[in-house]
């Protein structure tokens, strides 16, 4: 047993190290375990915790305040962690957040990113107590900053980055609420003339995660995936499903969320709101719904891309049409002729209460 542990992290160790030494020259830098610590004040100020492990505050020698991940138990040889280096490490927008380093010394693995001290988006389409809510305006901008993101990760670079993860938990924001994408544990490398891509599970958030992924008979996996969960983040940050949680009695747990968004807007609801509102931010709230409606049809080819996605956010509300009506039953979904993944049921993926932080993996092969 103590034979067979040391072959397999020798061998994690080794696909790691091999990685790092390929990747030399676009690298970020690296940093020993030591300069960690030390520029974490020994891990003293905590920013978060999740699955991959913790966060924590760090000042560079420079000043320049930092953000370090601590990565937990690894999985998958380290996959995630290489995930991340290969994607954020040769990347540089706007709108997606900047590595500025690294540490890989035996079983520490760490990740130093900038530091947003706005936190992460979810704080403001769900306010809690001590946190701002932003304006309309500013929702809108910072809906308009992730597409430009995603549609940089699929189109603007040399190859193709699918995040696969795309939620309000890794939107981060700046000193001034720019938005910048984080959290590439998930993303898949392709060339950019892949316009199907081959992966062996789904992956994402439950509430996010696009149909295609649980459904192969639907339609292939593509950068369209990115799209749909862009869509759920849209009706999240125009606070569709704080609604329908409040508006929904507690035997109405299968709802399905976009027919309801759906109907919603038919019936002229979808501004309601307890306060007066202006007609500028009545206008951001249709247009962000729209777009979002689009962006999560079932089928992954009635989605737009990112491209489009931009050019309807930044057009006129009085050019966008509704798409057609969702469906809540997968099984009325024509088809496209492709293998069934698996078989969970849809609506429990869709439904009210299912956006918590949870990632699913389902073994598809």
């Amino acid at each position: 047993m103590v034979s067979k542990w040391r072959k397999k992290h020798l061998s994690m160790d080794d696909t790691l190290e091999e990685f790092l030494q390929s990747q030399n020259n676009f690298m970020p830098i690296r940093y020993s375990y030591s300069q960690i610590k030390k520029m974490s004040g020994h891990f003293q100020d905590k920013l978060g915790e999740g699955g991959y492990g913790s966060v924590f505050k760090g000042k560079l020698r420079s000043g320049r305040l930092v953000a370090i991940k601590m990565l937990g138990k690894a999985k998958a040889n380290g996959q995630d962690f290489i995930n991340e280096v290969a994607t954020i490490g040769r990347i540089h927008h706007v709108n997606v957040v900047s590595l500025v380093g690294f540490c890989s010394e035996g079983t520490k693995r760490a990740l130093v990113y900038d530091f947003m001290p706005k936190g992460s988006l979810d704080k403001y389409v769900s306010p809690r107590e001590g946190h701002i809510s932003l304006s309309w305006k500013k929702m809108y901008e910072i809906s308009l900053g992730v597409a430009r993101g995603i549609e940089y990760l699929h189109r603007g670079c040399d190859i193709q980055i699918l995040h696969f993860d795309i939620k309000p938990h890794n939107i981060l924001l700046d000193e001034n609420f720019v938005p910048k994408i984080s959290d590439f544990g998930l993303a898949k490398l392709y060339s950019t003339d892949d316009s199907i891509v081959s992966v062996t599970a789904a992956r994402g958030t439950i509430g996010y995660i696009a149909p295609e992924l649980v459904f192969r008979r639907i339609g292939g996996v593509s950068y369209k995936a990115d799209v749909y969960s862009f869509g759920m983040l849209l009706m999240e940050m125009s606070g569709k499903r704080k609604r329908l949680d409040t508006t929904t009695d507690n035997n109405s747990s299968q709802t399905y969320f976009p027919l309801w968004v759906y109907n919603e807007m038919v019936q002229g609801k979808i501004t309601e709101v307890d306060d007066a509102i202006a007609k500028e931010d009545e206008n951001i709230i249709k247009k962000i719904t729209i777009v979002g409606l689009w962006c999560i049809q079932i089928r992954p080819c009635d989605r737009p891309s990112m491209r489009k996605v931009i050019q309807m956010l930044e057009g006129h509300v009085e050019n966008l049409k509704l798409p057609p009506e969702p469906t809540f039953n997968i099984e009325q979904v024509p088809t496209e002729n492709v293998e069934e993944a698996t078989n969970p049921t849809w609506s429990s993926l869709t439904s009210v209460g299912t956006s918590e932080s949870v990632r699913l993996v389902i073994d598809v092969e």
